[in-house]
């Protein structure tokens, strides 16, 4: 078992609490991470992975209090973390721990969530073990849950953002060229509701590899290419491309929809595309961002593009229904995009900046309320 470093440095916003779990008898490591909560009942996900951190989870967790802030939710941030292989046969006595782990504080204080590796029955055991239907959000629907993986939630509202990014960038949003890096649940339903969209998939990648079509990608026959061999990488209808240069092709959007921290300087400096939304949580490193905003690239921060899942979990959490999740994010991150690129455009700032200081002030108002704020 591998040891934790636990050395971080607060500051005006958090985190509240920084937890280490272990289980001695499963061998279960994890983390969760409760950055604020002045705005209500914090909420984030939990990822399962071999490679998982703390630092990647208290980084994720802050995301979620400006993401929340953002959508105009009222819930705090906070994310958890699962060092554990999720194809791993003993993964429900790992859930089953994890969910122990927290009996104290789920759901009064932490709401168990899907991230990374996880899906609806994770979130059903999770309910199971600590026998209150309020334990998790993503449940199955016969546990009264809205299943945003499967609905694509967060798919959803990241071609939403595209909408209204490509009307600012002066194209039509149809037969526009995307570029997707990333193929797992996000990166699926971006492409599903992107072909509704009628913009044309030009290039997609996952772990086993990249392909690129300048005509487009077939996307009927890509998603059985992918349900038979769990990967892309050898779709006989596209060109295969060494992995990372789906970011570089010449497209009018890139949407990074994988992990954090995979657009480097080097790649930005390369990308060709006119616009960028992240589906992913923290895909750009901030010198590229610097980078591709003197380029003229516009992106849309994850915090404000890929809210759909947190508000479909918020949906859930007040036994709302599936087509009013969709309505909310729809208005939400419609409303938000347009808002920090007309700020963007106004005050000469980044649209992560416009964003920031909408979810900041929105933090700040709750904690000054509550006399959390001591600055």
């Amino acid at each position: 078992m591998k040891s934790v470093n636990v050395d971080f440095t607060p500051d005006d916003f958090g985190p509240e609490k920084v937890i280490v779990l272990y289980d001695p008898r499963t061998r279960m490591q994890g983390f969760l991470v409760i950055d604020n909560s002045a705005r209500g009942l914090p909420k984030g996900g939990v990822r399962m992975s071999p490679d998982v951190s703390l630092k990647e989870t208290m980084r994720l967790a802050r995301t979620m209090t400006w993401k929340n802030a953002a959508a105009d939710l009222p819930l705090g941030g906070a994310k958890g973390g699962v060092v554990w292989d999720p194809k791993s046969l003993d993964r429900e006595q790992i859930i089953r721990a994890y969910a122990r782990s927290l009996r104290n504080l789920i759901p009064d204080e932490y709401v168990f969530g899907l991230d990374m590796g996880l899906c609806e029955n994770d979130a059903a055991l999770v309910v199971d073990e600590l026998k209150n239907r309020k334990a998790s959000t993503g449940k199955p629907d016969f546990l009264g849950g809205i299943n945003y993986d499967e609905l694509g939630l967060t798919g959803y509202g990241v071609v939403r953002a595209m909408k209204i990014a490509c009307e600012f960038a002066g194209f039509e949003i149809k037969r526009s060229t995307l570029a997707l890096q990333g193929f797992g649940a996000v990166g699926r339903a971006v492409a599903r509701f992107a072909h509704e969209k009628k913009i044309i998939i030009v290039a997609v990648s996952d772990i086993g590899g990249a392909i690129y079509n300048p005509d487009g990608i077939e996307i009927g026959e890509l998603f059985k290419e992918f349900e038979k061999k769990k990967t892309v990488a050898n779709f006989p209808k596209a060109k295969k491309i060494p992995l990372g240069e789906e970011m570089t092709v010449p497209c009018d959007i890139l949407a990074p929809c994988a992990r954090e921290d995979l657009i480097t300087l080097e790649i930005a400096k390369r990308v060709e595309a006119r616009i960028i939304i992240e589906g992913a949580n923290m895909p750009i490193f901030p010198d590229a961002q610097s980078c591709l905003l003197q380029k003229g690239i516009w992106y849309i921060p994850d915090f404000i593009a890929n809210a759909g899942a947190v508000i479909g979990a918020y949906a859930e959490s007040i036994d709302s229904t599936i087509d009013i999740a969709f309505s909310m994010i729809k208005n939400k991150i419609q409303d938000n995009v347009r808002t920090i690129l007309q700020e963007s455009i106004e005050k000469k700032i980044s649209p992560r900046e416009a964003g920031m200081k909408i979810a900041q002030e929105r933090v700040m108002k709750a904690m000054k309320a509550k006399g959390m704020w001591k600055r």
